[in-house]
C-alpha cells in the first residue's frame, strides 16, 4: 500500500485553508472553525513527467521575509510553520485555537493576528495566520486564495515562475483555453470538466499532490468500464488518514485541453462531505494533472481559468 500525502502542494508543499463557521472546540473555549483543503508536503508527480520544479510565492509578514509560501488555491486561510512563526516572534503561546478542516480530518491549531502580508503588489492588512507543525517539504507555509479576489495569478510551470498582480481584466492571450470558474465558499475555484464522458465539478487545488475523485465518480466510471485499481491512502495535514482505490482513468478534458494517462484516487474525502460534493461526480485537480500544463492563469476578477498546454 502506497502512502500519498493529501496535503496542499504546489510541488513539495502542503496546504492550509480557512472558512469561519463558529464551532466550539472545547466546552469552555469557543473557537472559530477553519477549513483546510490540502494535505501534506510532497513532490509533484505530473502525469507525463517524474516531477516539476517548485513554485514559491515570496511573502513578507510584518515587513519580514520573504517567506517561501506555497500557493494553494484549495485553501482559504494562509499558514506558516511553527519554526517560521518563532523566527517572526509571533505570539503563538497566547494565541486562540481554531478548528482546522483538512482534506482528511480536522484539528485545533493556533491562529495569530499579524499587521500585514505583502505578496507582489498586494498588501493585506490586518491578516490572520494559522500555525502548523508540518514543514511542507521545504516551504515555510502556505498562501491561501483569500484576499486575492481582484488578483490575477499566473503560474508558468516550465519556468518555475509565479506572478500575483492586480487584475486588469485582460482577456486570455491567443492559444489559451478559457474556462469560467465558480468560487466555493467565495474562495476555492472550481470549473466544469469531463472524465471520459462523465461531466464533473473540478476543484482547482494547486496544493494537492494528486488528483482525487469522489465515490459518485467511481460508480459512474464503473458503469462504463472496468477499473484496474490498487489501494492507496491519503494523509492530511491533520494526520488523519483516508484510504481508497487508485486507478488510471479515461482522458480528463478541461474545455478543449485533454490530459491523458491520469490516475485518480477515489475517496469521499472529509472535505467533499463538508462541501456537499458526494452526490454528483466531483474531483480535486492536483498537481499531477495541473503540472502538465505550460501555463495556468487564475483571474479572480474575470472569474476565469486560462490554460495553455506545452507545445
Amino acid at each position: 500500500m502506497s502512502r500519498a500525502f493529501a496535503l496542499a502542494t504546489l510541488l513539495l508543499q502542503p496546504v492550509v485553508a480557512q472558512t469561519p463557521l463558529e464551532t466550539p472546540a472545547t466546552s469552555d473555549a469557543p473557537t472559530e472553525e477553519v477549513i483546510i483543503a490540502a494535505p501534506e508536503p510532497r513532490y509533484v508527480a505530473p502525469t507525463l513527467r517524474d516531477r516539476i520544479g517548485r513554485v514559491w510565492a515570496p511573502v513578507y509578514v510584518n515587513g519580514e521575509g520573504p517567506l517561501r509560501l506555497v500557493l494553494d488555491t484549495g485553501a482559504t486561510r494562509s499558514a506558516v510553520t511553527a519554526m517560521a512563526a518563532a523566527r517572526l516572534k509571533l505570539p503563538v503561546e497566547t494565541a486562540p485555537k481554531v478548528l482546522l478542516r483538512g482534506m482528511t480530518g480536522a484539528a485545533e491549531v493556533p491562529i495569530v493576528d499579524v499587521d500585514n502580508l505583502e505578496i507582489g503588489d498586494l498588501v493585506v492588512e490586518p491578516a490572520k495566520l494559522l500555525i502548523v507543525q508540518d514543514a511542507f517539504g521545504g516551504a515555510e507555509g502556505v498562501l491561501a486564495a483569500r484576499g486575492l479576489k481582484d488578483r490575477r495569478i499566473l503560474i508558468e510551470f516550465r519556468k518555475d515562475r509565479i506572478e500575483i498582480v492586480r487584475s486588469k481584466n485582460q482577456r486570455a492571450p491567443g492559444g489559451y483555453t478559457v474556462l469560467p470558474i465558480r468560487l466555493i465558499r467565495g474562495h476555492v475555484p472550481s470549473v466544469r470538466a469531463v472524465v471520459g464522458k462523465i461531466a464533473v465539478k473540478a476543484i482547482i487545488d494547486t496544493g494537492a499532490q494528486q488528483t482525487t475523485g469522489n465515490l459518485a465518480l467511481r460508480e459512474a466510471l464503473l458503469a462504463r468500464r472496468r477499473l484496474d485499481e490498487k489501494q492507496d491512502r491519503l494523509i492530511g495535514v491533520t494526520g488523519d488518514v483516508q484510504e481508497g482505490p487508485t486507478s488510471r482513468v479515461p482522458p480528463i478534458y478541461l474545455g478543449d485541453v485533454q490530459v491523458s494517462n491520469a490516475q485518480i484516487t477515489f475517496v469521499d474525502l472529509y472535505i467533499f462531505n463538508h462541501w456537499r460534493l458526494t452526490d454528483e461526480p466531483a474531483i480535486m485537480l492536483g498537481m499531477d494533472v495541473l503540472g502538465v500544463l505550460d501555463t495556468l492563469i487564475l483571474d479572480y476578477r474575470r472569474k476565469e481559468m486560462q490554460i495553455k498546454l506545452v507545445r
